[in-house]
């Protein structure tokens, strides 16, 4: 069941990777395993998939340590600067870097471990007070401290859109995160500066149009009615 869900989501990757005249072999699927048991997880793994993501960081702790070490592990949720400690020595990518204080914060936690973090930030490209990020108004003052944080890699940008009946209502959201994340790569110049993590189950072909290059799917990989909606 796993593995055609995974297909079906790779082969709507295609045809909307089509549509935007984009390769689909540069699109990341991350598998977003929240609620999802250790056994679901390794079968996603045994068919090709190697990023997962998790948002609650007690959960994602009894589950780390049993996956392959190659796999990537990315920490989604909103993260709170007191659990930023756990999160730094756990994951390798933070996708929801919200404000300077929280990116001082790991960073701070990644020089005592040893590491270089590395972190998206949170775009917020909506008016919804359920989602968090920070604005594009308030993001310059962020990136001109991001110099001064030397375990800190910026990778790039994540953005959730509102939801929509039609997915193609939320495009208006992906094109304003897309064109902030290229006036930043364009002007900023930082190195690695190329992950546009946006869409999830429900919009992802959008998003990928808009310019996404990093997907979270989670109900249509493991969701109950995922395989017969592929049928």
């Amino acid at each position: 069941m796993i593995n055609q869900n995974i297909d079906f989501v790779r082969k709507k990757i295609a045809v909307s990777c089509k549509k935007a005249n984009k390769n689909h072999n540069d699109i990341t699927i991350v598998a977003v395993t929240k609620t999802v048991p250790i056994e679901l997880i390794n079968e996603t793994i045994t068919a090709g998939i190697k990023d997962i993501g998790e948002s609650k960081l007690q959960e994602a702790l009894l589950k780390i340590d049993k996956l392959p070490a190659n796999i990537k592990k990315h920490f989604i949720g909103h993260l709170q600067s007191n659990k930023a400690k756990k999160v730094v020595e756990f994951f390798d990518l933070i996708q929801s870097v919200d404000s300077l204080g929280l990116l001082e914060e790991i960073d701070k936690h990644a020089f005592k471990a040893g590491k270089v973090q590395e972190c998206l930030f949170e775009l917020k490209v909506s008016d919804e007070t359920t989602k968090f990020g920070i604005t594009k108004e308030n993001l310059g003052l962020v990136l001109k401290n991001i110099e001064k944080l030397n375990n800190i890699k910026l990778c790039g940008l994540m953005a959730m859109a509102p939801y929509f009946e039609d997915p193609n209502d939320a495009k208006p959201y992906f094109k304003q995160a897309k064109e902030v994340f290229d006036n930043i790569k364009n002007h900023k110049g930082l190195d690695g500066f190329n992950i546009l993590s946006m869409g999830m189950s429900h919009d992802f072909e959008a998003a990928i149009e808009e310019g996404s290059n990093m997907v979270r799917i989670g109900t249509a990989i493991f969701g109950e009615r995922a395989i017969q909606n592929a049928k």
